[in-house]
């Protein structure tokens, strides 16, 4: 089983709209499982699942709820997620007062490794403690850059934190909510450099804002459209990159 973890410091880059269109990419062969760690609930709500984690969060990370009880199925095959709700709000503070606090989100995904293939972590914003679990738990962190001159530095606010976290995941930074008519949006794309930036750029679309409405992943409804064929160059590269590490720790 390998773990995603999609995240970035700054809020607003695409990273829900990254996790669900990667989970639904990976689900057409794999047993893929999302966990919303986001308390906005953003990825719970397009897959249409009833943000209810029964007992909280709370119950979950301190081990009290088998983390098989709080995943839900969605309607697509092979594609499961585990909900946020509000009580993920104060995830922060539960995690704080456990054991092994930097850890405990790796313990639960380590346990459901029999039953998927992939794990793929949305993450909050920011620097949190869930998102330090994520970083300690995931084999490659996903971030979002969106095309602008502070892009570099969101990067590098990634990085640092992995550090401190001790992660030894892999990096991978793509552009997002890319605009070609725009010029600074054009001299991003020419300017940073190859990497961990790979050349593929997911455009602001109106199609990728219609996924609120069809509460579905872009392919699902519009598979032929440019952003729907992004997000499938996007999960290849994330194949060759689990591939790559699987091969270096074997």
């Amino acid at each position: 089983m390998k773990v995603v973890a999609v995240y970035s410091t700054k809020g607003g880059v695409g990273k829900t709209t990254t996790a669900v269109n990667l989970a639904w990419e990976a689900a057409k062969t794999s047993r893929v499982l999302l966990w919303d760690l986001d308390p906005q609930g953003a990825s719970t709500f397009l897959f249409e699942v009833k943000p209810k984690l029964r007992k909280g969060a709370d119950a979950l990370v301190s081990g009290k709820t088998d983390p098989s009880e709080a995943i839900r199925a969605t309607s697509y095959p092979r594609l499961d997620l585990i909900p946020a709700d509000a009580s993920y709000r104060d995830l922060d503070l539960v995690l704080d007062a456990t054991r092994k606090s930097i850890s405990r989100v790796g313990k639960i995904v380590a346990s459901l490794k029999k039953d998927y293939d992939l794990v793929i972590l949305d993450c909050p914003p920011g620097e949190s403690l869930v998102a330090k679990n994520a970083l300690d738990a995931a084999d490659l962190v996903l971030v979002p850059l969106t095309p602008s001159p502070l892009a570099r530095r969101s990067l590098d606010q990634v990085g640092q934190l992995m550090a401190a976290t001790g992660s030894r995941a892999t990096t991978i930074a793509f552009l997002s909510m890319v605009d070609r008519r725009k010029t600074i949006h054009r001299e991003a794309l020419d300017a940073l450099p190859a990497d961990p930036i790979v050349r593929v750029a997911i455009p602001a679309a109106s199609v990728v804002e219609r996924m609120g409405a069809q509460r579905a992943p872009v392919a699902a409804f519009a598979p032929k459209s440019p952003a729907a064929v992004a997000f499938a160059e996007l999960w290849t590269v994330v194949v060759a990159s689990l591939g790559a590490k699987a091969k270096k720790t074997s």
